[in-house]
């Protein structure tokens, strides 16, 4: 690990502050789960890091006339048991709740889950986002059992967000504040696929920092389902969130989006609309998650993934609509 500077300011103003114009001159620390790691393996070398841990316009879950407010600095902890979310967003419940980890459930963030870097081997080896070497392509080329099936290339590796697909799907947006004022970013707009090296994969600049999360309430049905390999601490191999607008028995309107199966989380709009006007059986569900993988392009070790995902987008459809495989 490189030395840096610690800062700990107490307000967001004066966080601001201490960021700079380019990603190596300062880091934003809150859990740390991600960074410290990324540190230590000499990934990342901020010259910086800005605690906000402890700033108060970044924590608390409370209810607003947008809808339900989420601190960027709140746990996976405190939003797991939070009555606001299992009241009205069971999809981001299980989301948490797949985080089985105690250390990373109490001291991980919902702003550094959207912002954690790729889980990908190669890049945390040190080879880059779009790992190259001796102009072959490692990914592709090399052990690509865990990177991606959907909206990939010329990135291979897909979005290690929990929270991620379940925000999509429910249609929240990201607030994001610098010294110059604050944005409001659509949570499907805030994950970048990268087309190049210098290319982050979350919609931020190195001077801003994602401040909380506004998830709208509604009479959706909503769930969430992952596939893991272990029970234990892992990454999923393949998720899907729903959102589910009823009329009567009938589908409105849904919303699907597939999580870890790309670099950014995947909108599978074309099986969303087929679903509209169809009542959910075990049947029209099964027909929805191989729709949602039709586009599906699986590298030479992850075709697996492809009837991972479909099975994901069938179960989270069961579960929203409380139909019984």
């Amino acid at each position: 690990m490189q030395p840096f500077e610690y800062a700990s300011p107490k307000t967001l103003k004066e966080a601001l502050a201490l960021l700079g114009a380019g990603w190596g001159d300062a880091a934003v620390l809150a859990g740390g789960t991600d960074l410290l790691s990324l540190m230590k393996d000499n990934v990342m070398a901020p010259k910086r890091l800005v605690n906000v841990k402890e700033i108060p316009e970044l924590k608390g879950i409370t209810k607003t006339g947008a809808g339900v407010r989420i601190g960027a600095a709140v746990t996976v902890d405190e939003l797991a048991s939070n009555a606001l979310i299992r009241a009205s967003f069971p999809a981001l419940l299980a989301a948490a709740q797949g985080i089985s980890s105690m250390q990373m459930r109490n001291m991980g963030t919902v702003g550094g889950d959207l912002c954690q870097r790729p889980r990908c081997w190669y890049f945390r080896a040190g080879f880059g986002l779009l790992p190259t070497h001796e102009g072959k392509n490692l990914v592709a080329e090399g052990d690509s059992r865990y990177h991606a099936i959907l909206g990939a290339g010329p990135a291979h590796f897909v979005s290690a967000s929990s929270f991620g697909p379940a925000l999509i799907a429910l249609g929240a947006k990201v607030k994001i504040a610098s010294a110059k004022g604050t944005r409001e970013v659509e949570a499907a707009k805030f994950f970048v696929a990268p087309q190049n090296s210098e290319t982050r994969e979350v919609a931020l600049q190195p001077n801003e920092i994602l401040t909380e999360i506004v998830v709208p309430v509604s009479a959706a049905k909503n769930a969430t389902y992952e596939i893991r390999q272990k029970d234990a601490l892992d990454w999923p191999l393949a998720t899907a969130s729903v959102s589910l607008t009823m009329k009567g028995t009938a589908v409105g309107s849904a919303r699907i989006v597939l999580g870890h199966v790309g670099p950014t989380p995947f909108d599978a709009d074309g099986a969303a609309k087929w679903l509209a006007g169809k009542t959910i059986t075990v049947e029209t569900a099964e027909a929805a998650g191989k729709a949602a993988v039709e586009s599906a392009k699986p590298l030479k070790d992850n075709a697996y993934k492809v009837q991972m995902a479909a099975v994901a987008v069938k179960r989270a459809l069961l579960a929203a609509a409380g139909v019984k495989a």
